[in-house]
C-alpha cells in the first residue's frame, strides 16, 4: 500500500462515517418535548441490549451478566468491547455518553474494517483501481434483494433478502450500525493477511494468532470462520501442491496454520467450555438460533457477481501461488459454514462477500482486457449493488424523522427509567412487559424478568407468564410466587404492561407505590 492509498483509503472511511452518521444525527436532531431518541435507526432490541453492556461496564463490571434474566449467572469473558467501552462514561448524562460512546466505537471501527479489507484485496489485485473498486464492493455494495423488495417479495421463502438483515453476509449492515461486528471482521481479515504472508516470514503465522487470540475477545464465533477458511485453503493447497509434484511448498503453509491456531485457541476453548458448563449460557445457546435461510437467497445475494466471480476464481486456480487460492477457497466453503450443524449458521459466512468481491475484481479485469465495450461491467455491477444500501440508509432516514416507539423513547418512560437509576439498586430485578424490560436496562443497572430475545432464556414461558400477572383472573397468590421466584424488587406500570390485562396493584403491604408520573407508575415490593 503507497502513502496515496493509505489516504484513500483515509477519506473513504471518513466518507461512510459522514454518510452513515445522517441518520443518527437526523433522529438526534428530531427529539422534543415528547420523544428521546434511542440511539439507533434500526435493531434497536439489539442496540439497548448493547447500551446495557456498556452501563455495567460503567457501574463496574468486567464480566458479562446480561441484565435480562433474573436467572442467577457466574459471568463470562464476553462483550469486551462494550464493558471496556462503559468505563469511559461517568458522572451526569450517562446515557447520552454511553449512546456517543458506542457511535465513536462504530466511527473508529469503520476506519480499521477499511484499511483490513483494502489491505487483503492488495494481496491479489496489484492495480490500485481494482483494489478500490474491491473495497467499495465490499464495504457498500450488496445484492440482489432490492429486486425482491420491487417486485414485492421481500418475505421470500419465509425470509428477508440477506442483504437487508444480514450483517455477516455482507459488508454495510454492520458499518450502519454493529460496531463490534465490524471490528471482528477487520481482525478477521488482519489474521488472514498475516498467515498469507507468513511463508515469506514464519513470524506472521505467531502474529495471526495474536490477532485472532484478541478476535476472540470480540467476537468468538469469527475465529471459527477463520479456522474453516483456512483449513480449506491448506487442503487446497496440499492437494495441488501433491498433483504437481511441489511437495515442499505444503509444509510452510502447514506450519503457519499450526501457529495461527495455536495461539488464538485459548479463547475458542475457553468458550466452548463455558457454553458447555454455565447453566444460564446453556439456555441461551438452545434459543439463540440464527439459521441461514433457504440455498436460493444466497443465489440471490451473491449472484449479481457470481460470473465474474467464477471467471476469476478459474484465474486464480491457474495460478502457481498458493497465497491466491484462498478466496477461492473460501467462497467454495460457504455451503458448508452456511449450513453447519449449529445453531448460528448465517453467522459463519462472516467475510465471504469480500472474497466474491476481489475474485469479481479479478474477472472484471480479465474480460476488460476485450473488447471495449467490456469496460462498462465493473462500473455496472457496482451500481447494481447499491440499490439495497440506499434501501437501508432511506429507512434509517425514515424512521429518524418519524418519532415513535422503539426508535424513540416517550420522554414519561425516560423520566420513570431515571428515577429507577437514583432510587433502585445495582442488580435489582423488575417486572414489565417485554417492551419495556428492554429498554430499562439500557438506562438504569438492574435486571428484568423478560426484554431480550436470545439473552432471556424461556422467553416465550416467561412472556406467557409475565401476561398472566397483570391479569385480574391471576389471583394475589399467582403474583406473590412469581415475585417470590424471580426475587423482584419493583414492580413497573405503563401503556405495555397496562395493555397486558386488567389488574392493577394498589398501595398496601404487598406494593407500595414509590413513582408516579406521565402515566407511568413503579412500585416498590414489601416483604
Amino acid at each position: 500500500m503507497t502513502k496515496a492509498e493509505r489516504q484513500w483509503c483515509f477519506a473513504y472511511s471518513a466518507a461512510l462515517v459522514l454518510l452513515t452518521a445522517v441518520p443518527y444525527l437526523l433522529g438526534f436532531f428530531a427529539q422534543g418535548e415528547a420523544w428521546r431518541f434511542s440511539g439507533f435507526v434500526f435493531g434497536v432490541e439489539d442496540g439497548n441490549s448493547y447500551i446495557a453492556k456498556m452501563l455495567s461496564g460503567a457501574e463496574g463490571a468486567w464480566l458479562f451478566r446480561t441484565p435480562y434474566t433474573t436467572m442467577p449467572q457466574r459471568g463470562v469473558l464476553a462483550f469486551i468491547p462494550y464493558i471496556l467501552l462503559g468505563k469511559l462514561a461517568q458522572g451526569e448524562a450517562l446515557h447520552e455518553q454511553l449512546v456517543g460512546l458506542f457511535h465513536l466505537f462504530r466511527s473508529v471501527a469503520i476506519f480499521f474494517e477499511v484499511w483490513a479489507v483494502y489491505r487483503f484485496g492488495a494481496l491479489f489485485l496489484r492495480e490500485g483501481r481494482w483494489r478500490r473498486w474491491a473495497t467499495v464492493l465490499a464495504t457498500v455494495g450488496g445484492g440482489l434483494g432490492w429486486a425482491l423488495v420491487a417486485i414485492g417479495q421481500e418475505s421470500w421463502l419465509g425470509s428477508l433478502p440477506l442483504d437487508l438483515h444480514s450483517p455477516e453476509s455482507f459488508g454495510f449492515l454492520a458499518i450502519y450500525g454493529l460496531p463490534h461486528l465490524v471490528l471482528a471482521r477487520a481482525l478477521l481479515l488482519t489474521g488472514l493477511v498475516y498467515y498469507l504472508e507468513s511463508p515469506a516470514d514464519p513470524r506472521k503465522g505467531w502474529m495471526a494468532g495474536f490477532v485472532w487470540l484478541g478476535l476472540g475477545l470480540v467476537q468468538p464465533l469469527t475465529v471459527a470462520t477463520g479456522y474453516g477458511v483456512v483449513a480449506v485453503h491448506v487442503v487446497i493447497v496440499v492437494l495441488r501442491s501433491s498433483r504437481s509434484g511441489k511437495t515442499a511448498a505444503i509444509k510452510p503453509w502447514l506450519g503457519s496454520a499450526a501457529r495461527t491456531v495455536t495461539i488464538s485457541a485459548p479463547m475458542v476453548i475457553y468458550n466452548a467450555v463455558a457454553f458447555a458448563t454455565d447453566p444460564y449460557l446453556r439456555a441461551w445457546t438452545v434459543q439463540n438460533r440464527i439459521l441461514s435461510p433457504a440455498p436460493p437467497h444466497y443465489l440471490i445475494a451473491y449472484g449479481i457477481v457470481l460470473v465474474p466471480a467464477v471467471l476469476g476464481g478459474l484465474k486464480v486456480l491457474r495460478s502457481g501461488e498458493p497465497r491466491d487460492w484462498l478466496p477461492v477457497g473460501w467462497v467454495l466453503a460457504l455451503p458448508a459454514l452456511a449450513y453447519a450443524p449449529v445453531n448460528l449458521q448465517r453467522r459463519l459466512p462472516d467475510g465471504v462477500w469480500l472474497a466474491l468481491a476481489v475474485l469479481a475484481a479479478i474477472g472484471c479485469r480479465e474480460w476488460a482486457r476485450g473488447a471495449k465495450g467490456r469496460r462498462f461491467l465493473a462500473p455496472t455491477l457496482l451500481l447494481a449493488s447499491l440499490p439495497s444500501t440506499l434501501i437501508l440508509l432511506a429507512g434509517g432516514v425514515r424512521a429518524s424523522l418519524q418519532p415513535g416507539e422503539p426508535v424513540f423513547i416517550p420522554r414519561g418512560a425516560e423520566a420513570a427509567f431515571e428515577w429507577l437509576r437514583g432510587h433502585g439498586q445495582e442488580g435489582d430485578s423488575v417486572v414489565a412487559a417485554f417492551e419495556t424490560g428492554n429498554v430499562l436496562p439500557a438506562w438504569a443497572p438492574m435486571r428484568v424478568v423478560i426484554g431480550h430475545g436470545p439473552e432471556t432464556p424461556r422467553l416465550n414461558e416467561l412472556m406467557l407468564e409475565v401476561e398472566q400477572f397483570f391479569q385480574l383472573a391471576a389471583g394475589d397468590a399467582y403474583r406473590q410466587g412469581f415475585i417470590a421466584e424471580n426475587g423482584i424488587d419493583f414492580l413497573f406500570l405503563g401503556p405495555y404492561e397496562t395493555a397486558l390485562g386488567d389488574w392493577r396493584p394498589s398501595s398496601g403491604s404487598f406494593f407500595e407505590r414509590v413513582y408516579q408520573e406521565d402515566g407511568y407508575s413503579i412500585y416498590e415490593v414489601g416483604e
